[in-house]
């Protein structure tokens, strides 16, 4: 699963921290959760992973952004407190490549994640797709609309660019490595300087790995050579043809947009949105940015279950 030459470490107990989530928001935590991490082989010899949360059918399934992983969602599912699913893309997580990194998109994403849905959660009432997640539920509303009841997108439309996304990209594509923990930290805190530290320790811990030289590594970058679409290419995707499709879908539709600066979005966005679906929910919250699941989950859960209830 991993380039010649990478040796993942001593795993770390990816299911040691949900108290962590639940205590920093005030969330009550009487027992650990139930989640269990799974895998489906969706093309011979690779797998989707993904992590089921509960044990009834469950009721939500949520998509990750570019980068990220499944535990994007931790503390949205423990508000939540009902069986959900949470999905590592393509390439991103415990997930196995595509098989070809340099062309990911969210066509592809749709097409491997839709048998995954399909086989652990047929009739959740929603998907939830944060950033390329968001992009992916577009694209899976038509390439299998059967299982997008109604769509949530986090912070994203197609009208996603480049100079919307500069300070993403510039992120995302960073170094391929750092000389330890505490330097991939520092450069997650200046990207994210209204998380607390906690929060992003956590995160890294879930997305990122030790090599057998003592660096790490964010786990997208062990195939993407420096970009999570688009592979090593700098050049940024067109995603406006996804306008159309997105037009196209039959699934209720809920935009929940970040206020702050870090938000992908804007008001020309919000209005190509509404000339295209009349019908779509926007939500603002104004004390999010891009990552609406890191800045408010919370309040993010709360719009989740209103419009899925």
């Amino acid at each position: 699963m991993f380039e010649q030459g990478t040796v993942e470490h001593d795993p770390y107990d990816e299911f040691a921290h949900f108290h962590e989530n639940a205590g920093e928001y005030g969330i009550p935590f009487h027992s650990e959760p139930v989640v269990r991490r799974q895998s489906l082989e969706v093309a011979p010899g690779r797998h989707v992973s993904f992590l089921v949360w509960g044990e009834g059918e469950p009721e939500y399934v949520f998509l990750h952004g570019g980068g990220q992983n499944a535990h994007t969602w931790d503390t949205v599912a423990l508000a939540l407190g009902c069986p959900l699913v949470a999905i590592d893309l393509p390439g991103h997580g415990h997930s196995d490549q595509v098989a070809n990194p340099g062309l990911l998109s969210p066509q592809d994403n749709a097409v491997d994640v839709a048998p995954v849905i399909r086989a652990v959660a047929p009739a959740a009432k929603a998907v939830v797709g944060m950033s390329l997640g968001g992009l992916t539920t577009i694209a899976l509303a038509a390439h299998a609309p059967d299982l997008v009841r109604r769509a949530v997108l986090v912070d994203v439309t197609p009208g996603v660019n480049a100079d919307k996304s500069q300070a993403i990209s510039n992120f995302v594509r960073g170094p391929a490595t750092f000389a330890s923990f505490d330097d991939l930290l520092a450069r997650t805190i200046e990207h994210n300087p209204t998380r607390t530290v906690e929060s992003l320790r956590r995160g890294i811990l879930h997305n990122a790995f030790q090599l057998e030289d003592g660096t790490w590594m964010w786990r997208y970058r062990r195939f993407t050579g420096g970009g999570v679409i688009g592979g090593a290419s700098t050049e940024y995707p067109d995603w406006g043809p996804l306008w159309d499709v997105l037009q196209g879908v039959a699934a209720p539709v809920l935009l929940v947009r970040g206020m702050r600066p870090q938000s992908v979005v804007d008001d020309a966005d919000v209005a190509e949105l509404r000339r295209r679906l009349p019908d779509a929910t926007v939500v603002e919250v104004a004390e999010a940015g891009h990552s609406v699941q890191g800045d408010t989950p919370l309040e993010l859960a709360e719009i989740i279950r209103s419009f899925a209830p």
